[in-house]
């Protein structure tokens, strides 16, 4: 799920950027997983190999062949994952960013450097149960951009969102942005350890479950 509802405001800030202040501390944790546990579906090997060294995506963008055959690994996954519900407790959960087509995150993290700073890890938190989800950008040492959401679950993959607030907060100071729009988007394959989303944007997001939880 994209977080390019408030992305005009933020490009402008990018462009001319404040001193950064951090708000408040978070350990950022290394955004690659190397390898699958033993016994995952081939089309997951091919995947976290695809991806491992493309920078979230950020290479990805410029190499069409290398996008393609991640896609290709991405579709194969979902026929794995087709007739699943996964839209359950256990998508309640702070996943934590791999590999994505999103532009505007991609140029969040690319552009990290207007703040001094680097994009450190890139989280969805979600509450099925309480019917929201935060969408999380960290920037060491520990500053953060969130969007917030609703979410309802529409059927056994798919999950209907609707943005309601954005912040971009350092300490001593805070900027809302101002969200607009909805969608959905479908986990098209779900295991212990990564979930694989298509959204309604035609971008693809890979996630693992991070070890730690995110709390504002």
């Amino acid at each position: 799920m994209a977080v390019s509802l408030p992305f005009p405001a933020l490009s402008r800030l990018l462009i001319n950027p404040r001193k950064p202040n951090p708000h408040r501390p978070f350990q950022s944790i290394p955004a690659q997983r190397s390898i699958a546990p033993v016994g995952s579906p081939p089309a997951k090997d091919d995947l976290l190999s695809l991806i491992s060294d493309q920078e979230r995506g950020v290479r990805t963008e410029g190499d069409p062949s290398k996008r393609s055959k991640i896609v290709v690994a991405i579709e194969a996954l979902a026929e794995v994952g087709k007739g699943t519900v996964t839209t359950d407790s256990r998508l309640s959960e702070t996943w934590r960013m791999l590999w994505t087509t999103e532009k505007e995150q991609l140029f969040i993290i690319k552009n990290a450097g207007f703040f001094r700073t680097q994009a450190g890890d890139v989280l969805q938190v979600i509450d099925v149960e309480g019917g929201t989800l935060n969408n999380v950008i960290t920037f060491p040492p520990s500053g953060v951009f969130f969007v917030r959401s609703t979410i309802e679950v529409a059927s056994s993959q798919r999950v209907n969102f609707r943005f309601t607030s954005a912040v971009l907060r350092g300490e001593n100071w805070e900027l809302p942005l101002p969200p607009f729009g909805q969608g959905w988007f479908e986990t098209v394959y779900m295991d212990d350890d990564i979930r694989v989303v298509k959204d309604i944007r035609d971008d693809y997001l890979v996630v693992d479950r991070a070890p730690y939880s995110w709390k504002e």
